[in-house]
């Protein structure tokens, strides 16, 4: 199994402002608050989180998920 990254940098789909953020290990986070505007993020449909909809990682249960799926062949 893969190392799981915790580091994901989220951009605002709103002002373009990115912020690095340190994501959760054990739930997704629905909600986020932009830095740059304000702009309160929630995830586009078909998405479990913010990480997978604006981050450059998907968060940690869906990394995890992903591995067990390459591991099994799927």
């Amino acid at each position: 199994m893969n190392a799981i990254e915790l580091i994901s940098e989220l951009t605002c789909p709103q002002c373009s402002h990115r912020a690095s953020e340190t994501m959760p290990t054990d739930r997704c986070q629905y909600y986020y608050e932009c830095k740059g505007c304000g702009a309160q993020l929630k995830p586009l449909e078909g998405d479990c989180c913010v990480f997978c909809s604006y981050g450059t990682v998907p968060c940690p249960p869906i990394q995890i998920a992903r591995s067990e799926d390459s591991i099994d062949g799927r």
